[in-house]
């Protein structure tokens, strides 16, 4: 399903209060699972839509959303088997893993 919900289509939504929501969850998650929304209000006011989530088949793959925004390029051929068999470069001083850490780091 689109982002647009029920609700902007015309179709009636169920609403829940918070409360409501803590107090029956697994009946609200039992309605959703069936394909309902639910709204779910504070003081009245939505806050939140709990919705099924799409089919895996219907999302799009991190990767063909790369490929389709230039950040990434599709593959020429598939990588022969003896290639994914090898074994790295050697690294005794761990230089490679302390990299990685620092860089980590540095992006936290």
């Amino acid at each position: 399903m689109s982002s647009a919900g029920k609700e902007d289509r015309g179709e009636s939504v169920r609403q829940a209060s918070i409360a409501s929501l803590k107090a029956r969850l697994s009946e609200y998650l039992d309605a959703v699972k069936a394909g309902e929304e639910i709204v779910v209000t504070e003081r009245g006011r939505p806050i939140a839509r709990l919705a099924p989530v799409e089919a895996p088949a219907k999302q799009e793959s991190h990767l063909a959303m790369l490929l389709r925004a230039g950040l990434a390029r599709p593959p020429r051929r598939r990588l022969p088997a003896a290639f994914l068999r090898q074994r790295g470069p050697a690294d005794p001083e761990g230089r490679g893993l302390t990299a990685l850490l620092q860089e980590r780091a540095e992006d936290r």
